[in-house]
């Protein structure tokens, strides 16, 4: 098969193994690579316009004494004493799409995929999955796990998921290393309980419907369970303030706390469930304030809240991500968790994979979203095919890996790289340290892992090549990041 991105990337001591073995041929690991060793050396992996360095490996670079920066000098200044908010994971969603694209391709470009996401050496560690609960805009066609009309729910059945979604998520757990955090979100309830008899074009779950719809989220849990899949969570429901052309369900704030605290956390809690992580909202950071106000307010309905989901969509009426709000909320209830539950380049493009605008977007947010307290980050399709589907609504968009299923060829984006600065390096469990650059050019985010390790993130968006100086308390290290890059340093 011919594949893109046949870039060297090289070893890291017990963590960070090649890449490369896992994208394409005339890639080896390079046993004589230096790796950094003891607290007196970075290594500095690097993706950046205007070359084929794709996390490619340099270093490792010196510590020396720190010293005070003059004022003209360029520096990001690491506290690891100053420790913030526990690192969840970073991973994908396995649609119905997604699996059916993943079915279509060879064995060998099968376990290339699972181990270029969830190989945790090998590939950029996924650790988080998001699955919809039944159909939702990438899936083939609209379906629900029951009959029409059947409040009982007698005739639910995932039988559907078995063919395509169920065999991936299995292999992904395998390749993961036996495990993955997974929490599922509904796009719409079934069309006989809403009051506009669709699925498609919002409306809203009917009163009647409120304990009908909070047992069929028990029926998925125990039925993925069944089947070897542990769920972790869940959202209550996708964008729940969006009226689409696709599966979509809107909920005023009331009603989302409402039916929490009547009925969807008193029915997991009556079944044994009451252990399954809720993230409420799951829609954009422009409204999030507000429904997190709303809803954690209210004691009774606050005590079933894990956490609050977020989308980046905000900005398709221009304008900037509205990243403050995530500050708001962090500080209004920090005994609650933020996570980003969905995000993707929209207006999908054929060919146009390479797309620098894209990457620096997810590079942007997922720096911003951690340094305001999120603990993990979830992107949309891990795999769409050459035309940014199949989409039953025409709904087309960009992934970090497509497939073009008529010249049998892989397309790693580079979102996808950008994504694995992180998803690589910094692993669940780690503390999100004090991190701060001295100047807006650049951006960074550092994390703690539990094996000691500090990996630092820094992202330049401008045009010229940046010298800066990584401050970590006593030590200093002398770094340059060319424009329109990303660097991960470990150390």
């Amino acid at each position: 098969m011919e594949k893109e991105g046949q870039v060297k990337v090289y070893s890291m001591a017990g963590m960070c193994l090649a890449l490369a073995a896992a994208f394409g041929a005339g890639c080896r690991v390079e046993d004589d690579t230096p790796s950094p060793s003891g607290r007196d050396r970075v290594a500095v992996y690097t993706t950046e316009s205007g070359s084929a360095k794709r996390l490619h490996l340099s270093g490792p670079e010196p510590f020396s004494q720190a010293r005070q920066p003059f004022e003209y000098e360029i520096a990001v200044f690491v506290n690891p004493c100053k420790q913030f908010q526990t690192f969840l994971g970073i991973g994908g969603a396995i649609t119905d799409v997604s699996a059916e694209v993943f079915a279509a391709l060879s064995p060998e470009q099968q376990q290339e995929v699972l181990r270029a996401y969830f190989d945790p050496e090998h590939g950029i560690g996924y650790t988080l999955v998001r699955v919809p609960i039944h159909s939702c805009d990438f899936s083939s066609a609209s379906y629900t796990y029951v009959e029409e009309g059947d409040s009982a729910l007698t005739t639910f059945s995932i039988a559907h998921d078995r063919e395509y979604r169920i065999p991936m998520i299995r292999r992904a757990m395998e390749t993961a290393g036996g495990s993955l955090t997974l929490y599922a979100s509904p796009w719409s309830p079934p069309a006989f309980m809403k009051s506009n008899n669709s699925m498609l074009q919002g409306g809203s779950l009917l009163p009647e419907w409120y304990q009908p719809w909070a047992n069929y989220y028990v029926k998925f849990i125990r039925a993925y369970e069944d089947e070897g899949i542990p769920v972790w969570g869940l959202t209550l429901q996708n964008e729940p303030m969006a009226t689409q052309r696709w599966e979509s369900c809107i909920y005023t704030a009331e009603e989302e706390r409402d039916f929490l605290r009547d009925y969807l956390g008193p029915t997991l809690k009556r079944e044994g469930l009451g252990d399954r992580k809720i993230i409420v909202w799951d829609h954009n950071r422009d409204l999030i304030v507000h429904r997190a106000n709303t809803i954690l307010s209210d004691p009774e309905a606050a005590q079933y809240v894990w956490g609050i989901g977020f989308h980046w969509y905000e900005t398709w009426a221009g304008g900037e991500p509205m990243f403050d709000n995530l500050t708001a909320v962090w500080e209004a209830f920090p005994d609650k968790q933020l996570i980003f539950t969905e995000g993707c380049a929209e207006s999908f493009t054929p060919g146009h994979y390479q797309s620098w605008k894209n990457a620096e977007r997810y590079g942007r947010s997922m720096i911003s979203d951690f340094n305001r307290g999120t603990v993990g980050w979830t992107d949309w399709n891990i795999l769409l095919d050459e035309r940014g589907g199949p989409n039953h609504v025409g709904n087309y968009c960009f992934a970090p890996m497509h497939a073009d299923l008529p010249a049998g060829r892989l397309h790693y984006t580079l979102a996808y790289y950008y994504i694995g600065h992180f998803s690589k390096f910094i692993r669940p469990g780690a503390r999100r340290v004090s991190t701060a650059p001295s100047r807006s050019h650049l951006l960074a985010t550092s994390f703690l892992n539990t094996d000691g390790s500090l990996a630092t993130v820094v992202m330049n968006r401008s045009d010229e090549a940046i010298r800066y100086m990584l401050t970590v308390e006593e030590r200093q290290a002398v770094f340059t990041i060319q424009p329109h890059a990303i660097q991960t340093l470990v150390y």
